[in-house]
């Protein structure tokens, strides 16, 4: 069992500090895995399955189709 120990006095502040953070983030990851499968947060999320998908309704597009995207119009067929 000599293979498992660890000598708590010779860690360093990185060493502290990465263990901190790595444990940390194993207790919100199983945080997140209960919420997301618990059963009664199923229709909460499920409104909330598109919208990565969904386009912005009141945002005006700043890039219209007859100019480039630095602003400047789009030049007559043929002509670059």
């Amino acid at each position: 069992m000599e293979y498992f120990h660890t000598d708590w006095a010779a860690m360093t502040l990185n060493d502290w500090i990465g263990l901190i953070v790595t444990i940390s983030i194993f207790c919100l990851m199983i945080w997140a895995y209960v919420y997301v499968f618990h059963p009664k947060n199923r229709e909460k999320l499920e409104s909330q399955r598109h919208i990565p998908l969904d386009d912005d309704a009141g945002e005006e597009n700043p890039h219209p189709p007859s100019a480039r995207s630095d602003g400047s119009p789009l030049s007559p067929k043929g002509r670059g």
